[in-house]
């Protein structure tokens, strides 16, 4: 293709096709009324790849499945009489099982048996690697969207359980395409039930994007919840350290303890919230992308209510965001705890660089008193040195003196030394300044 592009454009860059076709990377399936849509979605964490592509080649006619048709993270597997879709996300791993509804299970029955009815087979479905986080019965039905007993037949097919629904969507006429009904709950089976309704010419492409808003829309939200179990059990933590926080703030007010012993609590302190910030900042982090998500997906069902039932996106947000705001404010009290330390050790941080300082000006005061000592000490000794050389250099000119007076010259010995003793003096004196003003001249 690069080759082809050559004659027009330049070289592409390598990631341009794999960015490009992203938008298209995981399309909805094509969903064709009436339908049964069993849904398992898998926490893959410790899972490969390759133990996902060994379950998927024991699905009929896929024995010779290749390994490389799953690094695009999506496959649709097409076998007899019903399709098989994977798609792989970073926390977990989703398998959409589109199959013909069962007879029994159609519009107006009551609470219909769909356990058994999966056509890939109830072992297959529990050999599934990994860790079930969702997994739902999405029937989806030909039936009225107005029926003035929609809300009691949908009751009767989900089971127990106060009905959650709405109208979906606008046609060309300005009035909604379809209609949801589920429950939220549990079933003894261990799936949740969700009921479409729509017209019998629903296209099956609209179907395939109303069943995927919804399959997403109830993962969203189950991987969303996954952050309030970490906000609740980081809650007592938090609120010791900030009590402990507050205690070492104290105490560096009140001066009652040492630096090193206040450093030394203070860096315990930072080391655990800093552990519970890498443990943690990525659950957090999620949850608030994994939120966004759900609500994008509510917005996207372009809901209308039906009497006497909450929507979809009324009752996430009487239900989630509660959850959510725990976990977001959780998140914020880490954030601001670890701002606080910060603070913290700033402050104790200034508090003993003002202490060094001032042991370092006292220093300074005493090496400057022993510098004047010393030089007071350096002038004595020089004056006794000039002293003494005076005296060595007179000895030598009285005993020159003498020397001459025995050889006959009319030299007084004691008068050559005495008057020598002033030139000697100065001579000498001269000699040091000299001295000191070229060691002065090297130093500069």
């Amino acid at each position: 293709m690069n080759e082809m592009n050559a004659r027009y454009l330049p070289l592409d860059d390598e990631q341009r096709r794999q960015l490009h076709n992203e938008v298209h990377a995981r399309p909805s399936a094509r969903v064709r009324l009436p339908a049964l849509i069993v849904y398992v979605a898998v926490l893959n964490e410790g899972v490969g790849r390759e133990q996902e592509w060994q379950h998927l080649k024991d699905l009929p006619g896929h024995a010779d499945l290749a390994l490389d048709r799953l690094n695009g993270n999506f496959l649709r597997l097409r076998c007899d009489g019903f399709t098989v879709k994977w798609e792989r996300h970073t926390e977990f791993t989703r398998y959409s099982i589109v199959q013909p509804l069962p007879a029994h299970a159609g519009w107006g029955s009551v609470s219909p048996e769909l356990a058994s009815q999966v056509v890939t087979g109830t072992a297959w479905l529990r050999a599934i690697p990994g860790k079930t986080v969702a997994a739902i019965h999405l029937g989806m039905l030909a039936a009225p969207v107005d029926a003035p007993d929609t809300v009691a037949q949908a009751q009767a097919w989900l089971g127990e359980g106060a009905v959650v629904g709405s109208r979906m969507g606008n046609t060309t006429e300005g009035l909604p395409h379809s209609c949801v009904l589920t429950h939220f709950r549990l079933g003894a089976d261990g799936f949740e039930r969700m009921l479409v309704l729509a017209p019998a010419d629903t296209s099956e492409a609209r179907a395939g994007r109303i069943s995927q808003r919804l399959l997403e829309l109830e993962t969203y939200r189950l991987m969303a919840l996954r952050g309030l179990p970490v906000a609740k059990a980081l809650s007592p933590v938090l609120s010791d350290a900030e009590a402990q926080l507050a205690e070492i703030t104290a105490r560096l007010e009140r001066k009652e303890d040492s630096d090193q012993a206040l450093l030394d609590v203070l860096v315990s302190l930072a080391a655990r919230i800093e552990r519970a910030t890498a443990e943690h900042g990525y659950r957090f982090s999620a949850t608030r992308a994994y939120d966004t998500l759900v609500s994008q997906r509510i917005a996207e069902l372009r809901e209308r209510p039906i009497a006497g039932t909450q929507t979809v996106g009324e009752f996430m947000q009487r239900r989630l965001s509660p959850a959510m705001a725990t976990v977001a404010a959780t998140s914020q009290r880490l954030s601001a705890l670890s701002e606080r330390v910060s603070r913290t050790s700033a402050l104790l941080r200034t508090r003993v660089d003002i202490a060094t300082e001032t042991q370092n000006q006292v220093l300074l005061e005493k090496l400057t008193r022993g510098q004047d000592l010393q030089l007071r000490l350096q002038s004595t000794v020089e004056g006794l040195s000039i002293a003494a050389i005076s005296y060595y250099v007179v000895s030598l000119v009285l005993y020159g003196a003498k020397a001459l007076d025995k050889l006959g010259m009319p030299v007084n010995p004691e008068m050559a030394a005495g008057l020598s003793i002033p030139l000697v003096l100065w001579g000498v004196w001269k000699t040091v300044q000299r001295i000191h003003a070229r060691i002065h001249h090297s130093g500069t």
